[in-house]
């Protein structure tokens, strides 16, 4: 987890430098305090807490001070629980570890209970499911790799925890008719889209084209993990803007790596005339998604671009709980 120490006082300072150790993170405080290991603030608080709330450079934001200067800072950039990163602030005399944010899906209040063991402090965990004693389907979903279709739903559910009333939840990456009246989709990251397609092909068509072949797998996207495709194509544009839009990376491999690749695949002279290998999108979504992969669907074309699609290991194709 990528995490962002400030502290604002000499003895805030020591012990973000503990807290540096523990995770990696890098120390700020405001310019009076600069010296090794200690990065400056360089902007308003506010403004700099922005930089790194909203960017893609920090998982989590630890405040070394009081709970009012970390609420007065992250106020502006509070988005929803899906996507702010975790928030915990430790009071200078590291008595307290307290998370204040993104508790269960961002991972706080976790980190909070690192923290507190590290530094011998206490946790001061105030979510109602872990309260208690009750499991959080959210956090949950996090640890095992999971992505919540459905996030509107998880106050319903973790509602009916708290009242001892049974619930429902789907951890499957396939479309499926509803199981339970109130059902919470758990979309597991276990699938790799394979991909060729012709040089400067069109962005949105190639998006409506995987959506069209990820519909007829019947699968969901958010359980795409990856986008795999041969080296030659790590700058087509579609490719990068497909992974970017969807949060997932954009891997390619070698010509040679592909063809040793072991397996039945869809073999095409034209295709390996031009590339090197007799398959791209099959092998490189098997290749991808690792040891016991499985072609979950061949090379299926469409105008200027092929698809495949293999899953890796999971709980089998669906979990119903």
């Amino acid at each position: 987890m990528n995490t962002v120490i400030t502290a604002f006082t000499e003895r805030g300072i020591k012990l973000a430098l503990r807290l540096s150790e523990l995770t990696g993170g890098k120390v700020f405080a405001p310019p009076r305090f600069s010296r090794k290991g200690v990065n400056v603030i360089d902007a308003p608080l506010s403004e700099w807490t922005g930089k790194y709330f909203n960017g893609n450079e920090a998982q989590a934001l630890i405040f070394v001070g009081a709970c009012g200067i970390a609420v007065r800072s992250i106020a502006p950039h509070v988005k929803n629980k899906m996507t702010d990163p975790a928030v915990v602030v430790v009071d200078e005399a590291g008595k307290f570890a307290v998370p204040v944010l993104s508790g269960h899906v961002g991972g706080a209040n976790e980190l909070a209970r690192k923290i507190a063991a590290f530094i011998h402090a206490v946790p001061v965990i105030t979510t109602a499911t872990d309260v208690n004693n009750l499991p959080a389907v959210d956090e949950w979903a996090v640890k095992n790799n999971c992505v919540i279709g459905n996030p509107e739903c998880v106050k319903n559910i973790s509602g009916a925890l708290l009242e001892g009333k049974s619930v429902g939840v789907a951890v499957t990456s396939e479309n499926i008719a509803a199981p339970f009246p109130v059902t919470l989709w758990l979309r597991p990251k276990v699938l790799v889209l394979g991909a060729g397609c012709n040089r400067g092909i069109n962005p949105s068509e190639f998006e409506r084209a995987a959506e069209d072949f990820l519909s007829g797998a019947g699968v969901s996207v958010l359980s795409l993990r990856a986008v795999a495709s041969i080296d030659l194509k790590k700058d087509e544009e579609a490719m990068n803007i497909f992974a970017e839009r969807h949060n997932i990376p954009f891997v390619t491999f070698k010509a040679e790596e592909l063809q040793a690749l072991e397996g039945n695949f869809t073999a095409s002279e034209k295709v390996r005339e031009f590339t090197g290998t007799d398959n791209v999108c099959e092998r490189a979504c098997v290749l991808c998604a690792g040891d016991g992969a499985v072609l979950m669907r061949s090379k299926t074309v469409y105008n200027g671009i092929t698809f495949a699609l293999a899953r890796s290991e999971f709980y089998g194709n669906s979990k119903i709980i």
